[in-house]
């Protein structure tokens, strides 16, 4: 069973884009106010680019941090030089340590080495004992308690109770003023009261009082005093 239904037509309503009646049209807003309102919307955003670019030209000509310069290179040429002079060193209370003679000096600051040509060493111990040494030339260290002689080297040790001195001589002598020792890898002569000794080397330490000769060995000894 079907039914149908008939609506009757609907009157056409006209329509209209303008104002509904009855309100007043809107004002338009005049153009400086219009560009204030959009330049307060955006004035964060250009804010914030003004920011980034004052950042970035900060970064760009703020100086860097000085690099540190690179230390020069030690020279290998003396920075000075002496001549005919005499070197005189101090301990603590003001005794005389060591006192250094020499025809010429010349300081190396590559390794605060000396060299010294026609020298002669005196050291004093802190029992007032004396070691003379003098050569053609020696190497020492900034303090002159190292030395190495070199050329007609002689190293002479005094005994403090007046006893016969001990003479070490050879080409080279490595002398050790500050520990009292003396070492030789060449040729060298110990001499002591009427002994006589040459040997192929030695190594002296006064503290043990320990002498130490290295072959090959020849000695002459004095003849023992006959008893009364």
């Amino acid at each position: 069973m079907s039914v149908e239904l008939h609506l009757p037509d609907l009157p056409e309503v006209p329509i209209g884009l303008g104002p509904a009646p009855g309100r007043a049209p809107r004002p338009r807003v005049p153009w400086h106010l219009r560009v204030r309102d959009a330049i307060s919307s955006y004035l964060p955003l250009l804010l914030m680019t003004l920011l980034a670019l004052f950042t970035w030209w900060l970064v760009k000509n703020t100086p860097s941090a000085a690099r540190p310069t690179e230390a020069p290179p030690v020279r290998s040429t003396p920075d000075y030089t002496m001549s005919r002079f005499a070197l005189e060193r101090f301990d603590a209370v003001g005794r005389l340590k060591v006192r250094v003679e020499g025809e010429r000096l010349r300081h190396f600051p590559d390794n605060d080495r000396i060299e010294i040509e026609a020298v002669t060493i005196r050291a004093l111990a802190p029992d007032g004992r004396v070691t003379l040494a003098h050569a053609q030339r020696a190497l020492a260290n900034g303090d002159a308690s190292e030395v190495q002689l070199i050329g007609g080297a002689e190293v002479v040790s005094q005994s403090k109770d007046g006893g016969a001195p001990l003479t070490m001589s050879g080409e080279f002598l490595h002398a050790f003023l500050v520990t009292e020792r003396v070492r030789s890898h060449l040729p060298v002569r110990v001499r002591q009261g009427g002994a006589d000794l040459q040997a192929g080397g030695l190594a002296y330490d006064h503290g043990e009082r320990k002498l130490e000769l290295l072959g090959p060995i020849r000695a002459v000894f004095p003849p023992a005093e006959p008893k009364s």
